[in-house]
Formats: structure tokens, C-alpha cells, sequence
């Protein structure tokens, strides 16, 4: 058996095998999965490397069953993680509420795909990206990152999994086809380098009917299965307790808000931005993979002596409306880049509208990323 986790070294790696190596690096010890293109390439790697060491992958039967047992290990003390595209996603989705509500550490990767339905399984677009925050029913906070590389499909994982862990919650890391299948360098630190987070669990043996296991704003302890504590997991309304109240109307303003302030008291700590935009009187916001595009045209512009900064959101959720703002109010234009017909956008406008004249750029194909020469047009267009 290897018992080696971490590979450190320089790797010319695809982005989906970076993105199974950051897990075993984060301490992964569990996944469950069904294959999909175009994410199976992290199944196949997981599924060969976590049982090397003393981890387990399971090909479930679909994807219902795969967040189920995701849930499952992770009440067990497990780290653990699903993969999957769009459609299985959308199979998740009730099983990603009650994650929510159990307040279950774990990591969801989608490596989106052409959409709606089954759609074009080999072409990529960031066709999810409200589905995440929204795909479940209820008012709830969500944690979502959107690696624009092989190199962060590493080291964004990492942080999916700290952030799991410290929030305990489910986080998910938004890829796509054109981001997984990229291959480019990837530098793995050595471990001791790598912050790994660990969940905070009582002391074994605690009564129970004291453990606050729950709804605390700064993240209860988690009364983990095996470990001695008679835990109730419910995903009706309950209390710090786990005992559930379907009756007070107060008992249930307090589920959900503490569910939600548990992220949103910590969002400044989760947020995560690149800024590029000082002095700049037009800026390119984006995320993902387009970020790569909006870079390219923003040296560019630059060259031809137009001002262009770029922001590019590592953390589309919880949304960075602050981030936005501040941002807005030093420039004069806003151009939003999506490889889709304006997910985020919205979402964007109405925190920079205020403050400065905001457009969108859609892609010429859906599915195709843009061209930085026809982002270089657009600049263009709004300068004059």
C-alpha cells in the first residue's frame, strides 16, 4: 500500500487528475460517484488512488445514492466528496438540501457540461452557476468556487474541503469541461505546506444533552457517529439539540437564519477576489475560465492606451456584492464576462449599477468561450 498523499513536485497534469490529487491532499478519505462526462477522469483517478491510502471510492448506482453515501461517510467522521455534471447535480439536489440543514461537511464538484437536459456532454459552459445557490428549495447559503486552471483545480480543492470542514457545510467547486480537460503545469507543494482543516468534534463520551450539536452561527461541534453521542440528524425543523419543532413558527425562523448567518457572519473570511482595476475606467468582471479570456484582452487594451482592470470572482458564492461595489464605485463601465446567456450577471448589475454603466458580453456560441479580440471590440465600443 502507498501511503504517500501528497505527490509533491512539477506535473504536466489535466486539470480533473489535479483536481483528485488536491482531494487526496485535503485528506479526502471517502467518495462516492456515478460516471459522467466530462467528469470522470476524477471518479477514475479517485477510484484508483484513495484505496492506497486507506480510503475508499464507491461507483454507486447513480447519483442519488452517491450524495447519500457522501452524507453518510461524512456523519461517520469521514472527508468526503461527490463528483459529477449538470444532470447529476439536479439528481442531488434534495440530498444537497438536507446536507444544508444537517449542516454535512463535504465537497460537491461539478464539471459542468453543455445544458439544459443531457445536452452536449463534451462541450463546456458555466451553465450551473445559479442552480447551485438556488438548485435546492428554501432560503439557504451556499460556498462555491470556480477554479479558472489545472493549478487551481488543485489548490482549490484544498480549499473546498478546509472550507467543508471549518463551516461545516457543503461546498462545491464549479469547473467545467473546459477547465477539466486543460491540461497545463501543476506544482504540488510538499504536504506540510498544504493547510488541512479539520471538523471540530466533541470530546468522546460528552452527554449528549449537552453537546449543542447545532445551529450555532459559529459552527457547532459535530457530534459525529461512533464516537458515543446519541445525535439526532433530522432534516425537519429543529433545534440546537437536534430535537425537532414542527410547530413554532419562531423555531423555524431560527433554523433557517442560523443556517444562513453561519455562512454570511463568515463571509469575508470565505470570499475570495483577484483584483486587477486600479485606475482602470472600464473593468472586466468574470469567473472561471472567461477569466482567462478577460486577462488576455485587458493586456491588450492596455497596450492600445485604454484604462481596463479585471475582478475575477474565485468565490461566486456567497455572492461578493460588497466586493462589487467597491469596485463600481472607482471605475466608469463594467463589462461582464459568462461563458452562458448571464447567470451572474444580474446578480452583478444590481450591485454596480449605482455606481457605474454595466454591460454584458455573451459568448458568440454558447459553449465557446470569448475571443479576446471581439472582448478588445466591445472595450472599444464602450470607451468611445
Amino acid at each position: 500500500m502507498d501511503e504517500k498523499r501528497v505527490h509533491t513536485g512539477r506535473y504536466f497534469m489535466m486539470g480533473n487528475v489535479a483536481c483528485a490529487e488536491g482531494a487526496l491532499a485535503a485528506g479526502c478519505e471517502f467518495a462516492a460517484g456515478y460516471p459522467i462526462t466530462p467528469a470522470t477522469e476524477i471518479a477514475n483517478h479517485l477510484a484508483e488512488k484513495l484505496p492506497r491510502v486507506g480510503g475508499a471510492f464507491f461507483q454507486m448506482e447513480d447519483e442519488i445514492s452517491s450524495i447519500a453515501a457522501v452524507i453518510g461517510a461524512s456523519w461517520a467522521g469521514k472527508k468526503a466528496m461527490t463528483v459529477t455534471s449538470g444532470p447529476g447535480i439536479s439528481l442531488m439536489l434534495e440530498n444537497i438540501g438536507f446536507a444544508i440543514g444537517v449542516e454535512t461537511p463535504c465537497v460537491i464538484v461539478n464539471v459542468q457540461r453543455g445544458a439544459p437536459t443531457t445536452g452536449m456532454p463534451t462541450i463546456g459552459i458555466q451553465g450551473d452557476m445559479v442552480q447551485a445557490k438556488h438548485g435546492s428549495h428554501g432560503d439557504y447559503e451556499i460556498i462555491a468556487l470556480c477554479p479558472s486552471s489545472p493549478q487551481e483545480m488543485f489548490d482549490h480543492t484544498v480549499i473546498a474541503f478546509n472550507y467543508a470542514e471549518r463551516y461545516r457545510t457543503p461546498v462545491f467547486l464549479l469547473s467545467d469541461a473546459f477547465v477539466g480537460h486543460m491540461r497545463e503545469e501543476v506544482v504540488i507543494p510538499e504536504a506540510e505546506k498544504i493547510e488541512t482543516v479539520y471538523r471540530n468534534i466533541p470530546e468522546p463520551g460528552t452527554d449528549p444533552l449537552k453537546v449543542k450539536g447545532f445551529l450555532d452561527e459559529d459552527v457547532a461541534p459535530m457530534p459525529i457517529f461512533g464516537k458515543g453521542f446519541k445525535a439526532h440528524v433530522t432534516s425537519s425543523c429543529h433545534d440546537e439539540y437536534g430535537k425537532r419543532n414542527l410547530i413554532d413558527i419562531s423555531a423555524l425562523d431560527k433554523f433557517v437564519r442560523r443556517l444562513s448567518n453561519k455562512i454570511l457572519k463568515h463571509k469575508e473570511e470565505i470570499t475570495l477576489v483577484e483584483r486587477d482595476y486600479e485606475d482602470a475606467e472600464i473593468v472586466l468582471v468574470s469567473y472561471g475560465g472567461v477569466s482567462r479570456a478577460a486577462a488576455a484582452a485587458a493586456s491588450q487594451a492596455r497596450k492600445r492606451g485604454i484604462p481596463v482592470g479585471t475582478l475575477r470572482l474565485i468565490t461566486v458564492w456567497p455572492f461578493p456584492g460588497e466586493e462589487i461595489e467597491k469596485m463600481a464605485r472607482k471605475t466608469k463601465q463594467v463589462i461582464v464576462l459568462e461563458n452562458n446567456l448571464g447567470q451572474v450577471y444580474p446578480y452583478i448589475k444590481a450591485e454596480a449599477a449605482h455606481f457605474a454603466e454595466v454591460s454584458f458580453l455573451p459568448p458568440k456560441l454558447v459553449g465557446e468561450i470569448q475571443d479576446p479580440e471581439d472582448i478588445l471590440k466591445k472595450i472599444e465600443e464602450v470607451s468611445k
